[in-house]
C-alpha cells in the first residue's frame, strides 16, 4: 500500500469512525430529553459489561485475521487466507452464541455488581432487564466483525466504513423511534423505553450485516479468481492455522477492552472512596460527568486513531513481512505524524473550550443544591482532555507493534499500565476528588504508551527525531491557536455572549471560537506544507480554497 492508498483507506475509516461517533454522541441529546438522566443511567449500565464480552466473545479474531490475510496474500497465498476466514467464522459463530448465553443469563449477578440498592429508583430488575436485551447483539457482532477483518486485508476498507456508519444510523434510528412511542405515546416507563434502546443494538448490528452480505456478493468474483491463479496452494494444518491466528488474536483482546477495562476500575472504587473522603453525596453524579458524558466528548478525537489502526496493521503486516524496511519507516513516521498533527491540536481545543464543548452537548446547569454546575463539569473535560491524545497514541502504537509481529509487547505495555491504574485509583480518589479518577487514567494510558514506543524503536530500528522536530512545530502551531481562540472568548464575552447563559449560548461561542481557531490552524499547517509532508501529497480539498503559490 503506498502512502497515498494508506492516506485514502486512513481517511475513509476515519470519515466513517468519526461519523459513528458523532451520531452515538448526538443522540444522546434527544434519548436524554426522553428519559432523562435516570435513562441514560440504566442504559449505560448495560454498555460496559457489554463493550468487554463483545470483546472477549471475538478474542481478537477480526483483527488478527486482517493480519493474517495480509500477510499470506503479502506471500501470493490467498488459498491459505480464505481457509483462515472460514475458520474464524466457525469459532465466531461458537463464541458469540457463547457469549450470549453468558451475558443472558449472568444477567441479574452483573445487575447486582452494577448499582446498589434503588438508587435513583432504578432497580435491579431494570438493570437485569436492559442486559439482557443488549446480549442478542452477541450472537451477530462476532461473524460480522470477521468478515470486516477480511477484506481489510485485502486493504479493502469500503465494506468496514460503510457497514459501520449503516449500522449506527439504523440503531439510532430504531432507538429514538422506539423510546419516542413508548414515551410519548405508550405507557411512558422509562425501562420498558430504555429496554428498547438496548435492544436498538441488535437491529444495528442485523443492518451490517446486510451490508456486508452486499459487499461479499460484489467482491466474491474477484476473490475467487486470485485464488484461481495461485499456482500452488500450501497445506496447511488446520491445527496449525488456528494456533497462529490465536497467537496473533489474544492481545487484540486485551488492548481492545483497554478503555472498558479502565472504566470497570473506575465504577468498583470511585463511589466508595469518595464516600470514605466524605464526598459521597455527589459522587454519582461526578462519576457520570467523567466517565460518561465527558468520555464521550474526549474520545471523538480518537477515532482517528482507531482509523489509522485499522488502515495501518494490514499496511505494516505486509512491508514487514516482505522485507521492505524504508518504505516500514515511512508508513511508521506518517502513521505517527498524523496523530501528532490532527489530535494534539483538537485536544488542546476541547481542553480550551471544555465549558461551552460541555454545555453544548450536555446543557448548562448551575450548581445549586448539591447539584454538579457546568463550571465543575467544564473543569473536569478540561483535565480529561489530554487523555484523549495518549489513547489515541496507545491505539496505533499498539497496532503498530503487532504488524512488526510483536503483539505479546502490548499486552505486557497494556499490564503494566492497567496495575498503575490499579494502585493508584483509591488514593488518587481520596486526594483529588473525580479528578483522581482522570491522573489514574492518563498515567496508565502514557506509561503503555512509552513502553509501546520503546519497543517500536528497538524492534524496527526506528528513529524518532524527526517526529520530535514535527511535533515541535505543531505545539508552536497549536499555541498560537489557543492564544487566538482566547482572544475571541473574550471579545465574545464582552457583548453578553458567554457560556453560563444557556446551551445555545455555548453553543454560539463554540463555534465562532473552534471555527476560527481552527482554521487559523488549518491555514498555517497547509502554508507552511506541514500537511502535505505529512499527508505525503497535496491535499486537494485545501487546494480549492487556499491555492498555494
Amino acid at each position: 500500500m503506498s502512502g497515498s492508498t494508506l492516506l485514502r483507506g486512513t481517511m475513509l475509516l476515519t470519515a466513517a469512525t468519526f461519523l459513528s461517533k458523532l451520531l452515538g454522541m448526538i443522540y444522546v441529546i434527544p434519548f436524554e430529553a426522553l428519559v432523562g438522566n435516570t435513562g441514560g443511567t440504566l442504559l449505560g449500565f448495560a454498555y460496559i459489561p457489554y463493550t468487554i464480552f463483545i470483546s472477549v466473545s471475538t478474542v481478537g479474531v477480526p483483527l488478527a485475521v486482517s493480519k493474517f490475510v495480509s500477510k499470506y496474500n503479502a506471500l501470493g497465498d490467498y488459498y491459505t487466507g480464505r481457509r483462515v476466514f472460514k475458520i474464524g467464522m466457525g469459532l465466531m459463530a461458537v463464541t458469540g452464541i457463547l457469549a450470549f448465553l453468558i451475558m443472558y443469563f449472568s444477567a441479574g449477578f452483573l445487575a447486582d455488581l452494577s448499582i446498589s440498592d434503588n438508587p435513583n429508583g432504578i432497580t435491579k430488575e431494570d438493570v437485569t432487564e436492559v442486559i439482557q436485551m443488549i446480549s442478542f447483539a452477541l450472537l451477530i457482532i462476532p461473524g460480522m466483525s470477521i468478515v470486516r477483518g477480511f477484506f481489510q486485508g485485502y486493504e479493502y476498507m469500503e465494506p468496514t466504513a460503510v457497514s459501520q456508519v449503516i449500522e449506527q444510523i439504523v440503531r439510532i434510528a430504531f432507538l429514538l423511534i422506539s423510546v419516542y412511542i413508548v414515551m410519548e405515546m405508550g405507557s411512558g416507563d422509562i425501562p420498558t423505553a430504555v429496554n428498547f434502546a438496548s435492544f436498538a443494538a441488535f437491529i444495528g448490528a442485523i443492518a451490517s450485516a446486510v451490508v456486508l452480505w452486499y459487499f461479499w456478493r460484489k467482491q466474491k468474483p474477484m476473490l475467487d479468481g486470485r485464488m484461481e491463479q495461485q499456482i500452488e496452494q500450501t497445506d496447511i494444518s488446520i491445527q496449525k492455522l488456528l494456533k497462529e491466528l490465536l497467537t496473533y488474536a489474544g492481545p487484540f483482546v486485551l488492548v481492545g477492552i483497554a478503555t472498558p477495562l479502565y472504566q470497570q476500575v473506575d465504577s468498583l472504587t470511585f463511589n466508595r472512596a469518595m464516600a470514605a473522603a466524605g464526598n459521597g453525596d455527589i459522587a454519582e453524579q461526578l462519576f457520570g460527568v467523567v466517565n460518561l458524558y465527558s468520555h464521550k466528548l474526549v474520545i471523538i478525537p480518537v477515532t482517528l486513531a482507531t482509523g489509522l489502526s485499522l488502515a495501518l496493521l494490514p499496511t505494516i503486516t505486509k512491508s514487514f513481512t516482505e522485507g521492505k524496511e524504508q518504505q516500514l519507516k515511512h508508513q511508521l513516521n506518517q502513521a505517527l505524524q498524523i496523530i501528532v498533527v490532527l489530535i494534539l491540536p483538537a485536544v488542546v481545543g476541547i481542553a480550551t473550550l471544555s465549558h461551552e464543548a460541555y454545555g453544548t452537548f450536555f446543557g448548562v446547569t448551575l450548581s445549586e443544591g448539591g447539584t454538579i454546575g457546568i463550571s465543575e463539569q467544564g473543569n473536569l473535560l478540561r483535565w480529561y482532555a489530554p487523555v484523549a491524545l495518549f489513547y489515541a497514541l496507545f491505539t496505533v502504537t499498539s497496532s503498530i507493534l503487532q504488524g512488526l509481529n510483536k503483539q505479546r509487547f502490548a499486552v505486557i505495555s497494556l499490564g503494566a499500565g492497567f496495575l498503575l491504574k490499579v494502585i493508584l485509583n483509591v488514593p488518587f480518589i481520596t486526594w483529588f476528588g473525580a479528578k483522581g479518577i482522570i491522573l489514574t487514567t492518563g498515567i496508565a494510558v502514557l506509561t503503555a504508551v512509552v513502553l509501546n514506543l520503546w519497543k517500536i524503536h528497538s524492534a524496527a530500528d526506528f528513529s524518532y527525531k524527526q517526529i520530535y522536530k514535527r511535533t515541535l512545530f505543531v505545539l508552536i502551531l497549536t499555541i498560537l491557536m489557543t492564544i487566538i481562540v482566547l482572544v475571541v472568548k473574550w471579545l465574545l464575552s464582552l457583548t453578553g455572549l458567554h457560556y453560563e447563559n444557556g446551551r445555545f449560548a455555548a453553543l454560539g461561542v463554540l463555534l465562532i471560537s473552534a471555527g476560527i481557531g481552527g482554521t487559523f490552524y488549518l491555514w498555517v499547517a497547509y502554508q507552511t506544507t506541514l500537511l502535505e509532508r505529512v499527508l505525503g501529497n497535496r491535499v486537494k480539498v485545501l487546494d480549492r480554497f487556499l491555492k498555494r503559490k
